[in-house]
């Protein structure tokens, strides 16, 4: 079985797009994460204080340099809503997003995977419908050839995590609770936080829980089409279906 993987251009109303419309020397990479946007733009060119303006409404700046190779500014906003957004079309059509979304030229340009043709197609002429859109690519590729990296965009495996949930795995991370062996209790990570270890290990279980959980469909999309059977799991249900 192959995947698909469509990269195309549409023009849409969107501040990002008008932006760099507007400065053609401009690129604008943008990234959804759990409760907010990041946008790194880039340019080789010196900027004016009009557009240096502008960028500071886009968001909180998080970083800026302007030096000989140009401007780099990574500012972050709030998530502005997706309801009926392409990338909801996208969904519809079960095509996995792979960000960032890159701004450039007065253009959106978006990459996805599909599982079916199919699919890829009633997108993009769903898309047509109602915006500009230029299809750049379309190609079939060997689900061993794709990076997992591809297969799992970052707020996806994050996705409905609290912040005290995410602040538990990182604590956990960070401190060695997941090394062979373990460098850490929960206790000791417990008493570096204000919380009891009860609560802090009911965070640290329900995220682990939930990363699991949203990683599951990338995991048996990179396993589908291995033939390797490491635990023999194939051979023991074959046991079990002739043991009568």
């Amino acid at each position: 079985m192959s995947l698909y993987q469509s990269s195309f251009r549409v023009r849409h109303e969107c501040p990002y797009r008008a932006l760099s419309e507007r400065y053609p020397d401009l690129t604008i990479r943008e990234w959804y994460l759990s409760d907010c946007q990041v946008l790194e733009i880039t340019s080789s060119e010196t900027p004016t204080d009009e557009l240096l303006a502008e960028i500071e409404r886009l968001g909180d700046v998080l970083h800026r340099s302007v030096d000989a190779s140009g401007l780099h500014v990574v500012t972050q906003s709030c998530l502005c809503t997706l309801e009926d957004s392409i990338i909801e079309r996208f969904e519809s059509h079960n095509c996995l997003y792979q960000p960032p979304t890159v701004h450039r030229q007065g253009w959106e340009h978006y990459s996805v995977v599909a599982f079916d043709e199919g699919d890829v197609r009633a997108l993009l002429g769903e898309l047509d419908d109602d915006r500009d859109i230029e299809l750049l690519s379309k190609t079939a590729i060997a689900e061993e050839h794709v990076p997992h990296s591809m297969l799992a965009p970052v707020d996806r495996l994050f996705e409905d995590l609290t912040d005290r949930q995410l602040a538990a795995l990182q604590l956990a991370l960070e401190g060695g609770y997941y090394e062979q062996p373990r460098a850490v209790s929960t206790r000791e990570l417990a008493e570096t936080t204000s919380v009891a270890r009860s609560t802090f290990e009911e965070h640290l279980r329900k995220a682990e829980n939930k990363l699991l959980t949203n990683a599951g469909e990338f995991l048996r999309l990179v396993t589908a089409a291995s033939t390797d059977d490491p635990f023999g799991v194939a051979a023991d249900r074959g046991a079990e279906g002739t043991a009568d």
